[in-house]
């Protein structure tokens, strides 16, 4: 089967595992973590970079040092994976979901309209008219390595008290060209970024996750809380909750390789963004989706939009029609403010969201996917006869 996005392991990975089991350096100890940190810091041009077992520990851990506390409420897209809406959770806080651009990102308008119109600032807070709880953040997510405009927001924030944690898990490799914020990786412009090096990521450690910050206090506590919050190691005083979330030196060993070959990552599947524009974008009913003009994207995933207003095709007969070719894809995440545990929470003015989630598959678009493949992937999506 043509995969959807999978690991590309062909530098010097397995030597790296290798050094590992040879020295015995396999948990959260050994020089690996703290080269991966170092080199992650230096690809993304922010001061500190904090490495974790996976990307939802990193926002969950990361909403705590931010100082979101329990009867909060975080404003957060209702189209995004579900990570950030669980990790919110765990703290003990609430979403308040909101609808998402053309570019799958959290709506820009519609979120600054909500804090304008729906919200209260005093005693130096924001509070929400409707429930008189406590909005102290925000999650905008960089879906499919798309960067989240934030010019507008940023002001708005800094304002209203309402700290910015930057989901860039899909992101890596994203910068804006535009802007207040020209220059700067996606994930590096709100007090913290969160990261992602799952495996269907455009690198990957096998797992693991990363905190940005230019804040050494947050950085350092980022690292004492996921280190089980040791305040004595030998006497093994804790004096806060812990947690066991740093990143093994196994897992980095990989980083360490994969980040020296993103950027080539990157210039790849650029041009399989490219390929699918050109032979897809002309014919009616197709549109494989464009990214930002404002910033260099790191084409995570392609995004092919099918109206299906004309045909008596479902977008499920589309996907087992692929499913039969040996070609993985898969629809877009089921919207979070409709999830069952979850309905129960505040969302506002959802529609755009609803609108895509109908239309939209995600194709293969992996750094490892030949031209001869591609081809293949093109060819049905031509013969689907919407």
């Amino acid at each position: 089967m043509i995969p959807l996005s999978v690991p590309n392991m062909c530098g010097d990975e397995l030597d790296n595992i290798k050094e590992c089991i040879d020295t015995g350096w396999l948990s959260t100890s050994g020089k690996f973590v703290t080269k991966f940190e170092e080199k992650i810091s230096k690809f993304v041009g922010c001061k500190y970079a904090v490495a974790c077992i996976n990307g939802t520990a990193a926002i969950q851990i990361s909403l705590k040092l931010i100082g979101v506390i329990p009867g909060d409420e975080v404003i957060v897209p209702s189209l995004s994976f579900i990570a950030p809406i669980n990790a919110i959770i765990y703290n003990s806080a609430k979403p308040i979901f909101m609808d998402c651009d053309n570019f799958y990102n959290i709506d820009i308008q519609k979120t600054i309209e909500f804090i304008k119109k729906e919200t209260d600032f005093k005693n130096g807070f924001t509070y929400n008219k409707k429930t008189k709880n406590r909005i102290s953040a925000i999650i905008p997510v960089h879906i499919w390595g798309n960067a989240v405009w934030l010019d507008e927001l940023v002001d708005l924030c800094n304002e209203r008290n309402i700290c910015i944690l930057e989901d860039a898990s899909e992101s890596i490799g994203t910068n804006y060209t535009k802007g207040n914020h020209k220059g700067k990786h996606a994930g590096t412009i709100g007090r913290i970024g969160c990261l992602s090096f799952n495996a269907n990521k455009i690198m990957t450690t096998g797992g693991g996750g990363m905190i940005l910050t230019n804040d050494c206090e947050i950085a350092k506590k980022a690292l004492y809380l996921i280190t089980q919050a040791k305040d004595d190691p030998i006497k093994y005083i804790h004096n806060e909750i812990g947690y066991n979330y740093r990143l093994t030196n196994l897992h980095a060993a990989i980083g360490v390789s994969q980040i020296d070959r993103l950027p080539s990552f990157v210039k790849y599947k650029k041009i399989i963004h490219q390929k699918y524009v050109s032979e897809l974008n002309h014919i009616s009913g197709l549109n494989i989706v464009s990214t930002p003009d404002y910033s260099n994207n790191n084409y995570w995933l392609n995004i092919l939009q099918i109206e299906l207003d004309s045909t008596k095709k479902t977008l499920d007969d589309i996907i087992e029609i692929f499913d039969k070719n040996d070609i993985q894809t898969r629809p877009v995440w089921h919207l979070n403010h409709l999830q069952k545990q979850f309905t129960s929470f505040q969302s506002y003015k959802i529609s755009n969201a609803n609108e895509l989630l109908k239309k939209s598959i995600c194709i293969p678009s992996g750094s490892n996917l030949s031209p001869e493949d591609q081809t293949k992937v093109i060819n049905v999506i031509k013969n689907l006869d919407i």
